[in-house]
């Protein structure tokens, strides 16, 4: 991908199945890569894994001054960031009738509130300094209804117009776009999903296949790129063509 040597690349949630291949194709790209998450323990097993990784600072994206305090960290560190991966995100299996109040909360303040506090904290700097790339985490889930995910949905729906009317208020020195990613299989997916239920959604997609982490680990990169220079206020869903024949409407 062209421009993306010595970039200062900063991914929430970084510590994480998507999350750390991200980071694994970006320092493959040339990169600086660091790493928001709250996890300390995968904090430590991701730079054991990429002794490459810049840096990683421990944060919880639901909380805005958790996120202030981190960003003056990475400002000491290396400055504000070149290309925000805004994807750190939770789901919960459960039916509409059964979302509790503080489920709900949890859902909106780690997939939509956080979104917005860490790219707001990032544009601020993406600004001063002239320039910058923000991609945020979206899901097929925001763009057509899913059985037992209602929160979910309701999160990813709203960063998706997030992102275009970011799009439009930081052009033309900031590109942003969102990445909407059907079923990828990563830990969060093998905790809600038995086996015979990951076999019967993979034998309902035209590719006959579950999505990997490095799948959209690729198109991260590439939206980041000078490749994808004129692109801005988008969604691009990466889901083994799921959408195409209404197959998300399936239980």
């Amino acid at each position: 991908m062209k421009g993306l040597t010595g970039k200062r690349v900063l991914i929430t949630g970084g510590a994480g199945g998507i999350g750390s291949a991200t980071a694994k194709r970006f320092l493959e790209e040339g990169a600086r890569v660091f790493v928001f998450d709250r996890d300390e323990a995968a904090c430590r097993r991701l730079k054991k894994d990429l002794p490459n990784l810049t840096g990683y600072i421990l944060a919880e994206v639901a909380d805005p001054d958790s996120i202030a305090r981190a960003f003056d960290e990475l400002d000491k560190l290396a400055g504000g960031p070149d290309i925000l991966i805004n994807n750190a995100g939770i789901s919960l299996r459960h039916s509409f009738m059964d979302i509790t109040p503080q489920e709900w909360q949890s859902v909106i303040d780690i997939n939509l509130n956080g979104v917005f506090y860490v790219a707001q904290q990032s544009a601020k700097r993406m600004l001063a300094q002239g320039g910058g790339v923000i991609v945020n985490m979206g899901s097929s889930n925001g763009l057509m209804g899913y059985h037992y995910y209602a929160d979910y949905n309701a999160s990813k729906a709203g960063v998706i117009e997030l992102s275009r009317s970011m799009a439009l208020e930081l052009a033309p020195t900031i590109r942003v776009n969102a990445v909407c990613p059907g079923f990828i299989m990563t830990p969060m997916q093998e905790a809600e999903y038995t086996p015979e239920m990951r076999r019967a959604f993979e034998n309902k997609l035209p590719l006959n296949k579950l999505g990997k982490p490095e799948d959209v680990a690729a198109l991260f990169a590439f939206l980041s790129s000078d490749d994808a220079g004129f692109i801005t206020g988008q969604y691009f869903v990466i889901d083994g063509g799921e959408l195409a024949g209404g197959l998300a409407s399936q239980a």
